[in-house]
């Protein structure tokens, strides 16, 4: 079997499972946030006379309405602190960042779990081996009722990347080329496996991006099958009884489609307005200058993205005529950015340092985007007015495009001010 398959059919109950079936499968942890959690789940559960099946597979995030800014985003939080506090949930974490990134952290994923989110990017929990992805709150709240959920077993769709990524390409560059090469309906609600010699040489936060834009590309949930890396990062974060072997890649595996690339022809990528399709190779772009550069959202700001795009500026003034944002994916990340020094080359270029949450990139908070405003942002989508005004453009690029851009003024090969 797949690792789709195989995941599913544990959480099934088989022995085996085939593409096309549909089966019901016992959840191991279901995630939601402030936005589309508590407040949406919370008044169907009460009609339904019931609560929640089992706190302990339940983690809530707060990173929408956050900060608190007026009474709207108050009444949120203080609805999601109690009901939190009435259903006995424990693995509640308060503005300590974007949910997809704070799960992980905090080591409620491993490899095999079968695991629903609240969010259109919960397949991050893919990077892990884990089967995740996104439902709406109707459907949230019938797992939370009863622990279960029905799924239709589904193809995978094999990516593979033989070689190395050369300096300069990140994760989000992948995943831009993947989307104007395939489409956002390339992954037709299948699973979408990453492999290969460059996937496996990627850091965790990389491959959490990789498995997070599979949202972009269309697929319900994300892939890469465990291994060391796996493993290791996932026993410095805290988690328990993370098994392995079963759950590596399999190359004798059957896959519906496969894709194979060479990844050192792959040059930084640029997605421009409205869609991450509208990606072509950073060169296309030179013209572009913008007065924004935003470096936020579960796919730009981890640590690495942070030490990378503080690689490039290193002692550069920002170009005269652009802000920069940073927007650090979690508290903890933001903590140890600062022990670096990381945050402290941000703050010397005279960027703004804003709260680690979702923020513009799904179109929160104070920051949103003015009208005609031109930004590069290292969020994974760029949907006309989701980040701001309507008639605001923006352009989507590694954490490396946007710190390039910032320093150059326009968008501009990262490579040409890497050292």
């Amino acid at each position: 079997m797949t690792l789709a398959e195989k995941i599913i059919a544990r959480a099934a109950g088989r022995d085996r499972v085939t593409p096309g079936e549909v089966v019901t499968c016992a959840v191991d942890l279901a995630m939601i946030h402030d936005s589309g959690g508590p407040r949406r789940v919370k008044p169907i559960l009460e009609r339904l006379g019931v609560g929640v099946w089992n706190p302990d597979r339940v983690v809530v995030a707060t990173d929408h309405f956050v900060p608190v800014f007026d009474a709207q985003t108050r009444q949120i939080q203080n609805l999601t602190r109690e009901w939190v506090k009435a259903q006995a949930i424990r693995a509640y974490y308060e503005e300590q960042g974007i949910c997809h990134v704070v799960t992980p952290e905090r080591g409620h994923l491993k490899p095999g779990l079968f695991a629903v989110g609240g969010d259109s990017h919960s397949p991050t929990g893919g990077a892990f081996g884990a089967y995740m992805f996104g439902v709406g709150s109707t459907e949230m709240a019938g797992v939370l009722a009863t622990g279960e959920i029905w799924i239709k077993v589904p193809e995978t769709i094999l990516i593979e990347w033989s070689g190395a990524f050369g300096p300069g390409v990140m994760a989000k560059d992948v995943m831009l080329f993947l989307c104007g090469r395939m489409g956002m309906d390339g992954g037709r609600y299948q699973a979408v496996q990453y492999a290969g010699s460059a996937i496996g040489a990627l850091a965790m936060p990389e491959r959490m991006t990789l498995a997070n834009m599979t949202a972009e590309l269309g697929g319900q949930t994300g892939l890469i099958a465990a291994d060391d890396v796996t493993g290791d990062w996932l026993m410095r974060h805290g988690a328990q009884g993370v098994e392995i072997d079963p759950w590596r890649f399999d190359p004798t595996a059957p896959a519906h489609e496969r894709h194979r690339f060479d990844a050192a022809t792959l040059a930084p990528q640029i997605a421009a307005p409205h869609s991450p399709a509208n990606a072509a190779a950073v060169g296309e772009f030179a013209a572009v200058t913008p007065h924004v550069a935003y470096i936020g959202a579960c796919t730009g700001a981890k640590l690495d993205d942070l030490r990378a795009a503080a690689a490039v500026i290193g002692d550069r003034p920002l170009a005269k005529g652009v802000e920069l944002l940073v927007a650090p994916a979690s508290v903890r990340e933001t903590e140890r950015a600062q022990d670096e020094g990381v945050m402290a080359v941000f703050e010397r270029a005279g960027a703004r340092i804003l709260p680690s949450a979702c923020g513009i990139c799904a179109g929160y908070g104070d920051e949103r985007l003015a009208a005609g405003t031109v930004c590069i942002s290292s969020t994974a989508r760029n949907f006309k007015g989701r980040m701001g005004d309507a008639t605001s453009q923006v352009y989507l690029g590694s954490p490396l495009s946007v710190a390039a851009a910032a320093v150059a003024g326009r968008i501009i090969d990262p490579r040409e001010v890497m050292a």
